[in-house]
């Protein structure tokens, strides 16, 4: 007789197993799928700039999550000082693939500033590509664009700003590795 016993994914997600204590994974919703690259925690160093701030360095966590039976991702990132740890922004969200190959992405900030994105993806070259359809709550930031790419096991990404000021920018860059 098999029993069933009843115990948590990686991330947190209560899942079933069959006897032996053996997880498998469980396979991504279909609509996720092709975002399936994304899914982990990764971490790594990023730097910043803008033409009205002075440059700087950080660490980067990520996390990409998704429960089976949901089309969509959950989105989590925090950064800190890369000299002295101390935290600096954090954001949330979610994002959904849609079957044409495009995707919508909604972030709220720790800064208050609230994104909705929409974009594309190519999951044979493991990009995705996104562009602010609105930003709000923000009195300066204009517009925000995010370019992600996974490549030899790294992802890698860059933001660029756009103020009321200042046009389209280079804002922030890293490289992160899965852990």
């Amino acid at each position: 007789m098999t029993s069933r016993n009843k115990s948590r994914n990686r991330n947190g997600d209560p899942e079933e197993m069959e006897g032996s204590g053996a997880t498998a994974p469980a396979a991504p919703h279909p609509a996720v799928a092709p975002l399936a690259f994304l899914l982990g925690k990764w971490r790594g160093e990023g730097e910043g700039s803008f033409p009205t701030i002075s440059p700087f360095r950080y660490g980067e966590e990520l996390l990409f999550s998704h429960h089976p039976s949901k089309p969509v991702i959950s989105y989590t990132q925090r950064t800190w000082k890369a000299a002295s740890g101390e935290p600096m922004h954090a954001e949330s969200g979610y994002w959904r693939p849609l079957p044409d190959g495009s995707v919508e992405v909604v972030i709220s900030q720790s800064t208050g500033l609230a994104e909705v994105q929409k974009g594309s993806f190519d999951a044979e070259k493991k990009t995705v590509t996104l562009q602010s359809e609105l930003v709000g709550n923000a009195s300066k930031v204009k517009q925000i664009t995010r370019a992600f790419q996974l490549v030899d096991g790294e992802l890698s990404y860059v933001v660029q700003m756009a103020t009321i000021t200042t046009s389209l920018q280079p804002h922030l860059k890293a490289l992160l590795k899965k852990i």
